[in-house]
């Protein structure tokens, strides 16, 4: 603050001293400031309010530069090195995904497989559009989707078995193989066809992409690369109503529809702030959740069914809002399901029995009770806080569970350790290795969970130091 002018006092707030005169009127110096304090803040709420579709843009941007895949093609994730950029996936299944622009490629046709499957399309504001496979209204028996962007009508003669409408023209479209058959597996990965429904008398056979060792990213991008991928893809897509606010509040920053992107010193420098900022609102919205509506039982969290309420009130509760799409990338009907023996349940954990955060320089276990209700199958999978996806070492080993061949105690019960090191005088089959120097957080996921999970009669201990 420049000297107080003669007739003003300076008066102490949250943001500084501000000069005002008797009337409470700010001279220049404190408008200035003002000014930049406002543009600093709509950048926090703006990049909280983004993260959905920043996380998607990102994640098409390196499914088209890095793998090469275009509209239609699909992208086969399977080992562990393949997924190091995907935000919160499990390492047990197979995940294929892709990207469309149905803007370029007009309705789109999804035939999908019979067969053991989980997945679905969704917006770019990741709001679910369908389920596809055993949570899908094809119920595991395969189907045609025909996915119409805004203002898409089905095209005449074409015919579906479903009809999907997306709130944006990109659309993301999704599936995990959930069968331990490698040749069944097969079946169904070469049997998903994704195509243009124009092209429906004689569609073109749907590519499919392997990481092959490539270094990639979902994560979303720090400072003003935040605001370059959210500008560009808000060029594409149309503003919903209730987004008009959010539009407003950028307009000061720079960031217009059909405009381009040239910030000036002053806008830079409240968007990088902003981002930085915003970033650490998302984490301590994430990591460390007040709201205990959630809680299951300790210091875990019900995640994904939090995630859902936040979807259902999207706007309404912004932070709570960035909690999960911060946190992880996606959300289906079948991820937050309330029937036993149905989907998936996710639960979480980002601090210890004595409620510090997890630190990955230190040892931890986990006692699994017997008898996990779950009808397919469980596990625990580690993350880094910081990427939100797998920890990075050199054993390429993030999660373990039933499918795994771990030791039993005597109870029936599975003792679980999260070490830097492999553990001495337990079996390293039941170890996932963590990396010093990182801070990480804990899915336990249970396929198909049954009634036990839902009544909480089977409860998960917290994971304690050693």
């Amino acid at each position: 603050m420049s000297k107080i002018p003669d007739g003003y006092t300076a008066t102490e707030t949250r943001i500084g001293a501000l000069s005002l005169d008797r009337q409470g009127l700010p001279d220049q110096a404190a408008i200035d400031t003002l000014y930049a304090q406002r543009d600093f803040q709509r950048a926090c709420q703006c990049y909280l309010w983004a993260l959905p579709i920043v996380s998607y843009a990102q994640w098409q941007n390196q499914h088209e530069t890095v793998f090469g895949a275009r509209d239609g093609d699909v992208v086969q994730y399977v080992s562990v090195r393949d997924k190091l950029g995907l935000i919160t996936a499990n390492a047990t299944t197979p995940y294929v995904l892709g990207f469309a622009d149905t803007a370029k490629t007009g309705p789109l046709i999804v035939d999908f497989p019979a067969g053991e499957t989980a997945g679905g399309a969704g917006d770019f504001w990741e709001h679910s559009s369908s389920d596809f496979g055993l949570t899908g209204p094809d119920k595991g028996k395969g189907g045609r989707y025909l996915l119409l962007g805004p203002g898409q009508e089905a095209p005449a003669g074409v015919e579906a078995d479903f009809v999907v409408r997306s709130q944006t023209f990109n659309v993301f479209h999704a599936f995990r193989i959930l069968t331990t058959d490698p040749v069944e597996a097969d079946r169904i990965l070469h049997a998903y066809q994704v195509y243009p429904a124009s092209e429906a008398a004689n569609p073109r056979k749907t590519r499919i992409v392997t990481p092959d060792g490539r270094p990639w990213s979902g994560t979303q991008p720090t400072g003003m690369a935040y605001w370059q991928r959210l500008h560009e893809i808000l060029q594409v897509e149309p503003v919903k109503e209730e987004d008009r606010l959010f539009m407003a509040m950028l307009k000061p920053l720079g960031i217009e529809k059909d405009k381009p992107f040239h910030p000036a010193a002053d806008q830079v420098r409240a968007l990088t702030d902003g981002a930085q900022i915003g970033q650490l609102m998302a984490m301590a919205n994430s990591f460390d959740k007040r709201f205990e509506t959630a809680r299951y039982a300790g210091h875990w969290d019900r995640a994904v069914n939090v995630g859902m309420s936040q979807q259902a009130e999207f706007y309404s509760q912004l932070d709570e809002r960035a909690s999960w799409f911060y946190e992880a990338v996606g959300l289906s009907e079948g991820m937050t399901t309330h029937t036993p023996g149905e989907g998936q349940a996710y639960l979480s954990a980002y601090r210890d029995a004595q409620g510090q955060w997890f630190d990955g320089g230190k040892a931890y276990s986990l006692r699994v009770p017997p008898e996990v209700p779950a009808g397919q199958w469980w596990s625990v999978a580690l993350y880094d806080i910081e990427t939100r996806c797998f920890i990075d070492t050199k054993y390429d080993k993030a999660e373990i569970g039933s499918r795994s061949h771990l030791a039993a105690d005597p109870d029936g019960s599975v003792t679980l350790v999260f070490a830097p090191e492999p553990p001495t005088g337990s079996p390293e089959s039941n170890w996932i290795p963590t990396a010093p120097g990182r801070a990480w957080f804990a899915y336990f996921r249970l396929y198909a969970p049954l009634q036990p999970y839902f009544d909480a009669s089977w409860k998960l201990p917290d994971i304690t130091a050693s």
